[in-house]
């Protein structure tokens, strides 16, 4: 029982430490640094890179042309050093990794029809890293079995069926009342964010709208929305047009400033 005490003191004085603020004013529980996300991220980057073959050269300098103004309008340092790498994989898909990290599967660009809706996704996947999202993940991971570990501590000495029954409901109710929700949330961030980065680099970003109603017509059917990782097409749609407004004065205001990408012609 010492040892629980004590461990649970541990967590609680690391939580309180390394509370933080995402960019849209979130608080935030944020365990780990900087620099061993940077280096989690480049070796993920690594392997990737080595168990799945790249598409090739062509689509590469497609997805730069569309990545790097987007790069370019990153606070600071962070406009610094990203790599992007296309994949030879259908599934539409794409990500971004702390330490400038970003990787586009080739299945994406035949859901993506312009540059602008690219243009989305890429500023939806950058989005997660400035907002520090994947550290956000991990550390909620790291919370929910510290506590389940003590959970389990604590009924050791009552195996039984009620005790496996509480250890479920313990376990669901972590996913569904904790993870998930952050999960949501976190795509919500992503989805703010990136149309802002898009507007800001002279994508049009009324394009996320198009990419989001191209993604439920290939999509087929969804999960429950609150038994998902992520929020149903309508709620995303709903939610980018709510902030599209602020978005096209942005959009405007780097078409007279001259950023004009043109990586479709």
């Amino acid at each position: 029982m010492k040892r629980i005490r004590t461990a649970i003191l541990v967590v609680a004085a690391v939580t309180t430490a390394s509370c933080a603020t995402s960019p849209t004013g979130r608080d935030q529980l944020t365990l780990f640094s900087p620099a061993a996300m940077q280096d989690m991220g480049a070796a993920a980057f690594n392997d990737i890179k080595a168990e799945t073959p790249a598409a090739g050269a062509f689509l590469n300098r497609y997805v730069e042309c569309v990545a790097n103004p987007i790069v370019g309008v990153l606070p600071g340092r962070g406009s610094q050093g990203w790599e992007v790498r296309v994949f030879d994989r259908d599934e539409p898909n794409a990500f971004a990794l702390p330490g400038g990290k970003i990787g586009v599967y080739k299945g994406l660009l035949d859901v993506t029809e312009t540059q602008d809706q690219l243009a989305a996704v890429i500023g939806h996947e950058i989005g997660h890293v400035l907002a520090r999202h994947g550290n956000e993940r991990m550390s909620g991971q790291f919370m929910v079995q510290t506590g389940m570990a003590a959970a389990a501590a604590l009924t050791r000495s009552r195996e039984s069926p009620e005790r496996r029954r509480l250890m479920a409901v313990l376990g669901l109710g972590a996913q569904v009342g904790v993870l998930l929700p952050y999960s949501r949330s976190h795509e919500t961030e992503a989805d703010r964010m990136g149309l802002e980065l898009m507007a800001r680099a002279g994508f049009d970003p009324r394009a996320s709208v198009d990419l989001w109603r191209n993604m439920a017509r290939t999509a087929g059917r969804q999960p429950v929305e609150f038994l998902s990782t992520h929020p149903g097409h309508e709620t995303r749609i709903r939610a980018l047009q709510s902030g599209m407004a602020a978005a096209m004065d942005l959009y405007r205001q780097a078409r007279a400033e001259g950023r004009a990408p043109a990586c479709d012609g």
